[in-house]
C-alpha cells in the first residue's frame, strides 16, 4: 500500500511537471528569439533615417559602423536614375528573399547558415525601396534558453522528489496502523487473547483499530463465560456420579461389577479433568511437547478390555491386530482414549446387538493408521457425519465424537475418513503423523464416501506390510 501510495503520486507528479515545463520551455525559447529579432530591428531602424536622406557609398558606411552592427548588417541599395544597384557589407540573405522584400514592401526573416537575417524595407527620397539586412547568429537566439530549461528542470526534480517523500510519509502513516491491525488479527487468530492494537493513524484506521480492540474484549468475555458455563454445567454431573458410585458400590462382586465401578471412577475423572481444564482455560488436546505422547498400541489394548465385557453381553464378534508391538503417538494417552471410546461407543450406540466390530493399528514408515470398522447398516451420509454438530443422521448423533477424533488426527498432521469397512458397515480411518507436524491445511473438512448404490467397495487401501 505504502509503495502503491508512491508510485501513484510520483506518476501524478511527473505528469503535472511535464505538462507545465514542457510549454514553458518553449515559451523561453521562443521569448529568446523574439529578444534577438528586436534586437535587430532596432539596429536596421537605426539606418532608416540616413537611407531617407542620402545614397553616397561613404557616409552610409560611416552611418552602419556607427549603429554598432558592424560586419552583421548590410545595406542593399537598388538601381536609380542611372546609378547601378549597390550593396553595402556582407549578404548573407539570397537575392530572391532580398527582391522579395523589396517588392512585397514589409519586413521578413530568412534562414541562413549559421542563424537567421532580418530584411527590412526602407523607402529612399527617390520613392525606391531600400533593404537593410541584419545578420542573428543561432548563438544569440539561444541565449539563456539552456540555462532556462535545466532551471525548469532542477525545479521539476525537486517538485518530484519532494511530492514522493511526502507521499512516503503519508504512506508510512497510513500502512504502519494497517500492519499493526492486521499483526494483531493474526495474534488473535493464533489464540493470543491479549492482542490489542493501537487506535492512531488516520480516522479510518483508528475507528477500524477501536472495533477490533471491542471484537477482542467481547471475545475474551465470551469464552471467559463460555468456560464458566462448561465448568458449571460439569460440576452439575457430580451429584448423579455420587449415586452411580455408590449404587456401583453395592454390586459385589464379579467382572461386571468391577468394571461398572471402573467405569463410574474414570467418568469422575474425566469430569473432574474438564472442570479444570474449563478453568484454567487450557486446551485438553494441546500438542505434546518433545518425547511425549503414548503407545498407541497399548492404549488399543486397554479400552479394547473394557468394551469386550460389554461385547460379549451383547454377543458381538470382536477382533483387534496391529498391537503386539509398541506404535508411538504424539499424543496425550487420555486424548486417544477419548478418541476410541468415541468410535466404539458408535458402535455400540448405532449398531444392532450382535454386530461385529474390529480395531486394526497399521504402523508404517510415514503414517500410523488406526482402523475401526464394524458391520453395521453403515452411515448414509459420511460428510454429514463429519459436520460437528449434526452427525450420522442415527437417534442421539450429534457429529461430536467424530469431531473429536477429527481435530485430535489434524493436530499431528493427519486427518480422518470414512468409508466401507470389509466388515459389510462402516470404516473409520484415522491417519496419524508419527513427527506431529501438526495440521497440513485449513482447507474445508472432508469425509470421503467410496461406496456407490448395487456394489460394495474398500473405502480404504491397506498397508501392504503390516506390523
Amino acid at each position: 500500500m505504502r509503495w502503491a501510495l508512491v508510485k501513484v503520486c510520483l506518476a501524478v507528479t511527473t505528469m503535472v511537471v511535464v505538462a507545465f515545463a514542457v510549454p514553458l520551455g518553449l515559451v523561453v525559447k521562443e521569448t529568446a528569439r523574439d529578444r534577438a529579432f528586436s534586437n535587430a530591428e532596432r539596429e536596421a531602424a537605426a539606418v532608416a533615417p540616413a537611407l531617407s536622406i542620402t545614397t553616397d557609398r561613404d557616409q552610409l558606411e560611416r552611418v552602419v559602423a556607427s549603429a554598432g552592427a558592424g560586419s552583421r548588417m548590410a545595406v542593399h541599395l537598388p538601381a536609380d536614375g542611372g546609378r547601378p544597384a549597390l550593396d553595402l557589407g556582407r549578404r548573407r540573405a539570397a537575392a530572391r528573399d532580398v527582391r522579395a522584400v523589396r517588392r512585397l514592401g514589409r519586413a521578413s526573416t530568412a534562414a541562413v547558415p549559421g542563424g537567421s537575417t532580418l530584411l527590412q524595407p526602407v523607402a529612399l527620397g527617390s520613392g525606391a525601396i531600400a533593404v537593410v539586412e541584419v545578420y542573428v547568429p543561432e548563438s544569440e537566439m539561444t541565449n539563456g534558453v539552456g540555462t532556462a530549461w535545466a532551471v525548469l528542470a532542477a525545479v521539476g526534480l525537486a517538485l518530484i522528489a519532494g511530492s514522493v517523500a511526502v507521499a512516503d510519509r503519508l504512506g508510512v502513516r497510513m500502512v504502519r496502523p494497517a500492519r499493526r491491525l492486521v499483526e494483531g488479527a493474526r495474534e488473535l487468530g493464533e489464540g493470543k487473547l491479549g492482542a490489542r492494537v493501537p487506535e492512531d493513524g488516520p480516522t479510518e484506521l483508528r475507528l477500524a483499530a477501536s472495533a477490533f480492540n471491542a471484537m477482542a474484549d467481547q471475545v475474551v468475555r465470551l469464552l471467559a463465560n463460555e468456560r464458566e458455563l462448561a465448568a458449571d454445567l460439569s460440576h452439575r454431573l457430580r451429584t448423579p456420579l455420587t449415586v452411580l458410585r455408590l449404587n456401583a458400590a453395592s454390586l459385589g462382586g464379579g467382572p461386571a461389577a468391577e468394571q461398572t465401578r471402573a467405569a463410574v471412577a474414570q467418568l469422575e475423572r474425566e469430569v473432574d479433568t474438564i472442570i479444570r481444564t474449563a478453568r484454567e482455560a487450557k486446551p485438553q488436546t494441546a500438542a505434546p511437547g518433545p518425547g511425549a505422547g503414548c503407545d498407541a498400541a497399548e492404549v488399543v489394548r486397554e479400552r479394547m478390555e473394557f468394551w469386550s465385557a460389554l461385547a460379549e453381553d451383547e454377543g458381538r464378534k470382536w477382533r483387534v491386530a496391529g498391537v503386539d508391538r509398541p506404535v508411538r503417538l504424539p499424543v496425550a494417552r487420555a486424548d486417544l482414549a477419548a478418541a476410541l471410546d468415541a468410535l466404539l461407543g458408535n458402535v455400540f450406540r448405532h449398531t444392532a446387538e450382535g454386530t461385529a466390530f474390529a480395531v486394526d493399528v497399521h504402523n508404517g514408515e510415514d503414517a500410523v493408521i488406526v482402523l475401526v470398522s464394524d458391520a453395521g447398516p453403515g452411515i448414509p451420509d459420511p460428510e454429514a457425519a463429519m459436520a460437528r454438530g449434526r452427525g450420522s443422521g442415527h437417534t442421539g448423533s450429534t457429529g461430536l465424537g467424530l469431531d473429536i477424533v477429527r481435530r485430535l488426527a489434524e493436530s499431528t498432521g493427519g486427518d480422518v475418513r470414512i468409508g466401507a469397512s470389509v466388515l459389510g458397515g462402516t470404516e473409520v480411518r484415522i491417519r496419524f503423523q508419527p513427527s506431529g507436524r501438526g495440521p497440513v491445511g485449513r482447507g474445508p473438512r472432508r469425509a470421503v464416501r467410496r461406496r456407490r448404490p448395487g456394489r460394495r467397495t474398500v473405502a480404504f487401501n491397506r498397508p501392504r506390510s503390516l506390523p
